[in-house]
């Protein structure tokens, strides 16, 4: 490892964590310079387990030799920058999560097709802006038998620093893409759509149906307004989760966990 210690925010190299927003960092033109930006030990190791490439590493001074000796002995020969825990809070704008972040490459997603070959069941995150919802639902559809997620391009993206962080790393686990065409292109490659909406034809979430269909995306929408009337109106089925005490809906991330651990593939 090359241990290089910073005292201002105008070191190169360590523009990464500081300069650049989240759509230069992803950098669009060109995705194959794309960084992900990736906090603590546990997390940073998720993603080496599934293949991303680290490029430099921000760590506090007191961690090097401690928690996070091992990571950067996994890491191999790349830059570790490093500082006191306020000049490195002063650069991120943060306090660093167990003191350590990583810049790694952003893997190459697959298309939206790829990503329904051989799945079976699906979320699609509709307009989700919420980085800490989009963490969430990735977190538990990577437990609950969910395939793969499919995200129209309104929504946040699955791989900014706090989104990665509240996943613990299951973003790099569960295969994802941008979906790009209507939702009705879905049909296409066999899949019923499933909207979760309060409406009146609404039925219920363990309507034996839903587990009776081969392909099924389940489709949530964002925090405030929730689905789009035409995407509801689209849907092959409309979804409620039945609630007591007269609660009339759940956070999107919290819904989408009760509406996996009904539909994923693990129960059956």
């Amino acid at each position: 490892m090359s241990v290089i210690e910073i005292h201002s925010l105008n070191i190169p190299g360590v523009e990464v964590y500081h300069r650049l927003t989240d759509h230069q960092l992803r950098n669009r033109l060109h995705p194959e310079d794309g960084i992900i930006i990736v906090e603590s030990p546990k997390v940073i190791n998720v993603a080496l387990d599934e293949g991303l490439k680290p490029i430099s590493m921000l760590c506090e001074a007191r961690h090097i030799e401690g928690d996070a000796a091992p990571l950067i002995s996994r890491c191999g020969d790349i830059p570790v920058y490093t500082g006191s825990r306020e000049l490195l809070a002063s650069l991120t704008g943060y306090t660093l999560t167990r003191g350590v972040l990583c810049a790694m490459r952003r893997p190459k997603q697959p298309t939206w097709r790829e990503l329904c070959n051989g799945a079976h069941r699906l979320v699609v995150i509709n307009a989700v802006c919420d980085t800490t919802n989009i963490g969430a639902i990735f977190r538990s559809a990577a437990a609950l038998g969910i395939d793969g997620a499919l995200l129209t391009t309104d929504s946040c993206d699955p791989f900014n620093r706090r989104a990665v962080r509240v996943s613990m790393g299951t973003v790099f686990k569960l295969p994802w893409a941008w979906l790009d065409v209507p939702m009705d292109d879905l049909h296409e490659v066999g899949f019923k759509t499933v909207a979760m909406a309060l409406r009146h034809d609404s039925i219920a979430l363990d309507d034996p149906r839903l587990k009776a269909e081969p392909r099924l995306a389940v489709v949530m929408g964002t925090e405030g307004d929730g689905l789009p009337t035409e995407a509801i109106d689209g849907a092959d089925y409309v979804v409620k989760i039945p609630m007591a005490r007269g609660v009339d809906s759940l956070n999107v991330a919290a819904a989408s966990a009760v509406a996996f651990w009904e539909l994923g593939r693990v129960r059956s």
